[in-house]
């Protein structure tokens, strides 16, 4: 039998399928928006610390609610909105919460896979980038924001989309922020692995994970993480300084501008300073 933790918005399964060795990380914060405020952040990091000293787990699967993977960064995070009124340090500080998260998951050992329902916006794209495989219902769609409210795309991402869809798709998905990304496209770029039914992501996540979980444990850690090494070599000689970019664009006109159009509901009109 799984156990669970008593986090607020993430639960754990451990004990899953072939010999016990799959585990399900379900975040839901119960609101189909899923978006995430600081303390789901540090939830979906510290998680990761379930699994450092546990030989066991071979799969950890990651999934949202059944209509939201997630809506990316809480605008209306009371925490989040303070960050407004910090101090240049302290602003930079709190921006490196949301790469931490996605580091956490890239770092683990074991295999991670994204069971993904309905919308995988902005953080949450970010999130989904940083695990091994990515599976989602038809239905699903991702949406990369943040150009359009004035920033930049944050997070260590850059390099994994990269990675994932190569420059030119990166560049289309990011910078056409208003675009939605639909599972066809997704599938077509390599920003996913596999598109099923609706509400089949978690089942079809399962059965690639029992699949896995077959497999001899060890080496399958070792390739992981000698892939992994390999494709991310050179992620933090860019990556470093996405935080400085959020801070700096986020005191821009433009972002002012941005992030106003959102909330208004209208077109943005940028003006480049």
């Amino acid at each position: 039998m799984g156990h669970e933790s008593d986090r607020r918005f993430v639960k754990v399964e451990k004990g899953l399928g072939p010999q016990g060795r799959i585990a399900i990380v379900r975040f839901d914060r119960g609101d189909n928006v899923n978006a995430f405020s600081q303390q789901a952040m540090r939830e979906l990091r510290d998680v990761t610390r379930d699994f450092e000293d546990d030989l066991e787990t071979s799969v950890v699967i990651l999934t949202g609610s059944a209509r939201a993977f997630s809506a990316g960064f809480d605008l209306k995070d009371p925490e989040g909105q303070a960050r407004q009124a910090a101090s240049i340090g302290e602003r930079v500080h709190r921006q490196r919460l949301g790469p931490k998260m996605s580091r956490a998951w890239e770092e683990m050992e074991p295999v991670t896979i994204a069971a993904i329902e309905g919308h995988c916006i902005g953080g949450g794209a970010a999130l989904a980038v940083s695990l091994d495989f990515r599976f989602c219902g038809r239905s699903a769609h991702f949406r990369i924001p943040e150009v359009e409210l004035g920033m930049n795309m944050s997070w260590g991402s850059l390099p994994r989309m990269i990675a994932l869809m190569g420059p030119a798709r990166t560049k289309q998905a990011v910078i056409l922020a208003s675009d939605r990304i639909s599972s066809a496209d997704a599938l077509d770029w390599g920003l996913v692995e596999k598109v099923v039914e609706d509400g089949q992501a978690l089942a079809a996540a399962m059965a690639f994970a029992e699949r896995i979980a077959a497999q001899p444990p060890l080496p399958v850690r070792m390739t992981k993480t000698t892939i992994n090494r390999f494709t991310t070599a050179l992620h933090a000689l860019g990556s470093h300084m996405d935080a400085e970019q959020n801070v700096l664009t986020g005191l821009t006109e433009d972002y002012r501008e941005g992030t106003t159009a959102f909330r208004e509901k209208r077109k943005p009109v940028f003006r480049g300073r």
